[in-house]
């Protein structure tokens, strides 16, 4: 794919953070960068700036002097649009309004060449409408990078309705000899990261507003179980709790309020309240000087049993078996009859097994205590249990012995259909295939974009190959059967996968 040639000048329009974080880019790249903002004096203030950011890489030893003296004779601020005439790139990051960057761009059209690549960092307003004011949309794209820019590879490669192929592929290109790793998509509500990513959130949401556990618990299960690297709660915290909700809102009021999206009344009344996360000092954590971190709720240590039977395969959980023979436990086989679905006895007949999408007290052939899905079983520290209501207390003790004999912290939360790990899981390889289904961007792209762009330890078409599609379906069903209204129904693209995969197993 070709790419903008090194000696071709590349414009950003605003100087805010992500402008000038891709200003750095370019600059690295070779480019000579034009900054232009709007607002007097600002455009110099950023390119002192960046000079001040690339002394920085000097002082690491990740730039060499001369690369940095020969970057900042490249960049230049400009104080009127007219000078940006040259640029074979512009990209804008100004405001998020769609009017400010209609009128920015229809601006623009009638000062660069023809041959100019036109691109928004827009990472909430459609590409398709941003374009809708040019007399020539087809050489108008998305340009959405991630920040910090200059760190982060992710680059959305965003194609709206009239984007010409070639324009896309010239971005595409740009972005790669930048550096970055660019992905291809669609013009849709929240691209590929901010739309796959939104049950990374609102389960968690879900899991705390019916009060199965709290914020601290929730983020160490999915980190220590579920292997993320930041919880749901601490990450948007992070974000900031009212940019987190806004992008919500945004992509479930661009999907007409598809339930699938539908925000949380629990994060709109913390923006409400002014607790914005890390930036206001208080977010779902305190944050200042000599506070400690927010806990997990972390089960006291419990006596394993000597023996526990098994009855039928544990599925996604198998490798349990083998862990608790290594603990030095033995395993029997449990000859239970009429019961469908594989579960670990305990001592007083108590039923241990991985959850599937219903609550442990929902499952009428017996006493069952849920345990939750981990992306690695054997290096996983924590485990999520979920009694059912008939759960016998001695067992219940029994099954935390258990876990804290194969070297696992445990948190003993509320019922909650799907618990944590699995429902979010479930639901992220439900919105990926979704997304893959609908010509979003391909199956492997949005796997890198969810690992690149938001550091997901696998990207949900992985999981899907590993866990299964019939495994996402029926769980999603199940879930579908406890929350009735469309929020849990599986995409049509997941459906259809699991009817591929039934009927390889019949054949």
């Amino acid at each position: 794919m070709t790419a903008i040639e090194p000696d071709r000048v590349v414009a950003v329009v605003g100087t805010g953070t992500m402008g000038q974080g891709i200003a750095q880019v370019a600059l690295v790249a070779g480019h000579p960068v034009r900054l232009y903002d709007a607002v007097p004096g600002r455009a110099e203030q950023a390119a002192a700036s960046i000079g001040g950011r690339l002394d920085r890489l000097v002082e690491k030893g990740r730039l060499d002097p001369a690369a940095r003296d020969a970057a900042r004779a490249r960049l230049h601020p400009a104080a009127e649009l007219a000078e940006l005439a040259d640029a074979a790139l512009v990209v804008e990051a100004v405001l998020e309004r769609l009017s400010v960057k209609q009128e920015l761009f229809a601006a623009l059209e009638d000062i660069v060449a023809d041959d100019c690549l036109l691109a928004t960092n827009t990472s909430s307003l459609s590409v398709t409408a941003v374009a809708g004011a040019l007399r020539r949309p087809g050489r108008f794209v998305g340009l959405h990078f991630f920040n910090p820019a200059p760190l982060l590879p992710l680059v959305e490669v965003v194609s709206g309705f009239a984007t010409d192929e070639a324009a896309a592929e010239r971005a595409y290109g740009t972005a790669r000899s930048w550096g970055k790793t660019p992905v291809r998509c669609a013009d849709t509500p929240g691209f590929v990261v901010n739309r796959v990513a939104r049950p990374f959130y609102a389960e968690a949401l879900r899991v705390y507003e019916e009060r199965a556990a709290d914020p601290a618990t929730i983020d160490a299960v999915l980190r220590e179980c579920g292997g993320f690297r930041m919880g749901p709660f601490e990450l948007t915290d992070l974000i900031g709790q009212d940019v987190n909700e806004a992008v919500t809102r945004s992509v479930w009021e661009s999907f007409f309020q598809d339930p699938k999206f539908t925000p949380s009344l629990a994060q709109r009344r913390l923006v409400e309240s002014g607790r914005l996360g890390r930036k206001s000092g208080q977010g779902w954590f305190p944050y200042g000087e000599g506070l400690a971190a927010p806990s997990a709720q972390t089960a006291e240590p419990c006596e394993a049993p000597d023996a526990v039977g098994l009855h039928a395969d544990l599925g996604p959980a198998a490798v349990l078996r083998e862990m608790i023979e290594e603990a030095g436990i033995k395993v029997t086989r449990d000859r239970t009859p009429y019961v469908s679905g594989g579960f670990i006895g305990l001592p007083a007949g108590t039923r241990l097994s991985l959850t599937d999408g219903m609550t442990a007290t929902g499952d009428f052939s017996g006493a069952y205590i849920h345990f939750d899905l981990a992306l690695d079983y054997r290096s996983c520290t924590r485990i999520a249990l979920a009694p059912g209501a008939d759960a016998d207390p001695d067992d219940v003790r029994a099954a935390i012995g258990l876990f804290q004999r194969l070297g696992k912290q445990v948190s003993v939360i509320g019922e909650t259909p799907g618990m944590i790990v699995g429902r979010t899981v479930a639901m992220l390889i439900d919105f990926a295939a979704d997304a893959a289904g609908r010509g979003v961007a391909s199956a492997e792209d949005i796997d890198t974009a969810m690992k690149l762009g938001v550091n997901y330890p696998g990207g949900p078409g992985e999981w899907c190959g590993r866990l299964g599609a019939l495994w996402a379906y029926h769980f999603l069903s199940t879930l579908d059967g406890a929350y009735p209204g469309g929020r849990y129904a599986s995409s049509p693209a997941l459906r259809h996968r699991a009817d591929l995969e039934a009927k390889e197993v019949r054949s």
